[in-house]
């Protein structure tokens, strides 16, 4: 489908660039064409190729969503944070063992430098001895031995033994829940391994890559196997929903590969790596024969894997003693369906909060948002009479201060949201790596200080995933001093051939320059089939008069295509720069005031040059609005503010009215 997709778009690149070559042939050289027909052609090229590339997505988007599978299991993302190396979906395996942050403070027992392809560990245990023990774990998934996983459990057994002894505390309570999970999906009990390397079984990790929880998920992996993912609630956290997203991948991975091997490798580097590999291998499926074609912190995870394996079976042969972790042995679920805080559960049933919070790391701010949908509760059995005895209390108590408004409010906008720094790859665009992110075109050039949606190969983006970014610091050119207001209804146009910024404007009784601040634009230039984000409340309202533009007249302008270009009128641009005619000459400066009404007066009042400016109210329309303007009609309404009979107004809006 890709090639079909890809030869339809070349095909017809072809065909069309052939098409204007021909047209340019048959034209004759004494018939020279004029700037303004140069423009306008250019104009139908440039909509013609948007409409071919906006076709061209659908057709993309259409084939991912008809194989998903595709898109995550042999997606490739690569995310950074800070100034470190590149990060893929997880990290370097013995890495990401031992470099959760909680770790890192508590361990003395770890070189995090080492290099495991660099180094060989002698140990006084033979090497029979492990080949025996290897072989007598009867594992599903073959279990090789070599001087590299030899490395590995030397590592695992002798190196770090402050750090698998927590591991193996934890171990006792979270494998059986694994190997239940793995058991119900028909796959190995063995991969339960994979979450000692991923996370140390800390189920509330983060790497440098923003990949969380025990089974290190980046979002759009999560969200694609069934992890809600919002302000309050991050199922990657949740040890039991996120080991069953997991078991899904690898069962996934399983069936693209047919090797247990490969699949485990392709849970690290993803499967388009393990892919690219097997081919510069001349097609082996043996993990050992391209080993040196994968990713270099690749090639140690399954070696890893075999290790972790190894030391939960054997750590009491190498004195290794698990350290008693405080989780309960029996745990109940509670079904909420309304807002519910962590601190009031605590408050009412005597609970340590600390307590509840380990065994509910998927709520990121200790709230469960019961009220949008159905959530699970985890207390220990022994307090869950006192909940069931006391849960309208518990609802209840102090309700005002754990679900204040505006706090939930902050939490929803997301704050700042969570930093990541992108390097730009080969084929990428603004768009889709906005919509990667869930976040807009305009913010990422907010954040980045871009004038133009121009970036290049292996640029660092930074970008802040699920909120709005630092507070902005940098003065605005306002006459006035005063900032934007994006209160009012908000909208969402695409652009229509023929459209440009200053009929949008008119059309939507806002500014020119309001939509291009709404949008992060930096120039005029619009594309068919572009989203432009508007807010119909007549635009930015600087607090003392509009935004002041000084405009330098280019060859070929006239005052109506200035006006048209600014959303502001003919009169206006004359009535502020004092001018009886229209006449301009190039070089000139103009002054404009790009809200268009900004030295008009009060809101519903008579503006200067002539005209009323009027505010549309709910439920009107153009023959309410003419109704109260006596001399004026619907159709005159219409045609002074740019609009027609399938235009749509909206409360807020400030349209213009001739004067009786």
């Amino acid at each position: 489908m890709d090639r079909k997709i890809a030869l339809l778009a070349i095909t017809t690149i072809i065909f069309f660039g052939s098409g204007i070559a021909e047209a340019y042939s048959k034209t004759p050289v004494k018939k020279r064409k004029t700037r303004k027909e140069l423009i306008s052609e250019n104009d139908s090229l440039r909509n013609a190729l948007d409409s071919l590339t906006i076709r061209l997505s659908d057709l993309e988007e259409l084939t991912r969503s008809n194989d998903s599978i595709t898109d995550v299991i042999f997606g490739h993302y690569e995310e950074e944070i800070g100034d470190g190396l590149i990060i893929r979906d997880s990290t370097a395996s013995l890495d990401s063992l031992l470099s959760i942050y909680y770790m890192q403070r508590r361990l003395n027992d770890y070189d995090p430098n080492i290099n495991l392809d660099d180094v060989e560990y002698t140990s006084n245990i033979p090497d029979s001895v492990y080949i025996r023990r290897l072989e007598e774990m009867n594992s599903f998934i073959t279990l090789p031995y070599n001087s590299v996983v030899k490395n590995y459990i030397i590592q695992y057994t002798e190196k770090m033994p402050t750090a698998v002894g927590k591991i193996l505390g934890l171990s006792a309570y979270y494998m059986p829940i694994f190997e239940e999970i793995f058991t119900s999906y028909g796959l190995p009990q063995e991969l339960k391994a994979m979450a000692v390397i991923e996370s140390a079984l800390n189920p509330t990790a983060v790497s440098r890559a923003s990949a969380k929880g025990m089974w290190q998920f980046i979002y759009p992996t999560a969200r694609h196997y069934g992890l809600t993912i919002n302000s309050f609630v991050d199922e990657r956290l949740d040890p039991i929903k996120s080991t069953y997203a997991a078991a899904q991948y690898m069962k996934d991975a399983y069936e693209i590969f047919g090797d247990w091997a490969l699949a485990i490798a392709s849970y690290n580097c993803g499967a388009g790596n393990v892919n690219k590999a097997i081919r510069r291998s001349g097609n082996s499926k043996d993990f050992w024969e391209i080993y040196y074609y994968l990713p270099r912190e690749t090639r140690g995870y399954v070696p890893a894997f075999v290790a972790a394996l190894y030391t939960l079976k054997y750590y009491k042969e190498h004195n290794l003693q698990p350290e008693s972790i405080a989780l309960p042995p029996h745990v109940d679920t509670i079904h909420v369906h309304k807002m519910l805080h962590l601190e009031q559960v605590s408050a009412l049933t005597g609970i340590k909060l600390q307590e509840l919070k380990d065994l509910n790391p998927q709520y990121v701010h200790n709230i469960i948002p019961g009220n949008e949908a159905e959530y699970i509760l985890r207390l220990p059995y022994n307090y869950t009479n006192a909940f069931i005895d006391h849960e309208k209390e518990i609802y209840d108590y102090q309700a005002d201060k754990y679900f204040n408004p505006v706090e939930l409010k902050k939490i929803k906008d997301g704050g700042d949201g969570e930093r990541i720094v992108y390097r730009v790859k080969s084929g990428d665009v603004l768009g889709k790596i906005a919509m990667r992110y869930g976040t807009t075109v305009a913010k990422i050039k907010r954040w980045n200080g871009l004038k133009s949606d121009r970036i290049r190969v292996n640029q660092r983006l930074i970008i802040y995933r699920g909120g709005n970014g630092p507070a902005a610091s940098s003065s605005t050119s306002s006459s006035s001093g005063g900032g934007t207001s994006t209160s009012g209804e908000k909208i969402t146009y695409t652009v229509k051939s023929g459209d440009v910024l200053g009929k949008i404007a008119i059309r939507h009784g806002v500014s020119v320059a309001s939509i291009k601040k709404w949008n992060g634009l930096k120039s005029d230039k619009i594309s068919i089939g572009q989203k432009l984000t508007i807010y119909t409340n007549g635009g930015p309202s600087a607090s003392g008069g509009g935004e002041k533009t000084v405009y330098t007249v280019k060859s070929g302008d006239v005052l109506g295509d200035i006006a048209i270009r600014h959303g502001v009128t003919v009169s206006e641009i004359k009535n502020w720069n004092g001018l009886r005619s229209d006449r301009i000459r190039v070089g000139q400066k103009l002054t404009i005031y790009t809200d268009g009404i900004a030295h008009s007066g009060s809101e519903n009042g008579t503006v200067e040059n002539g005209y009323i400016v009027y505010t549309v109210q709910k439920g009107d329309t153009f023959w309410d609005i003419a109704k109260k303007f006596p001399g004026t009609t619907s159709k005159g309404i219409m045609s002074l503010n740019g609009m027609d009979k399938n235009s749509k107004i909206y409360p807020g809006m400030k349209i213009r009215i001739k004067k009786a």
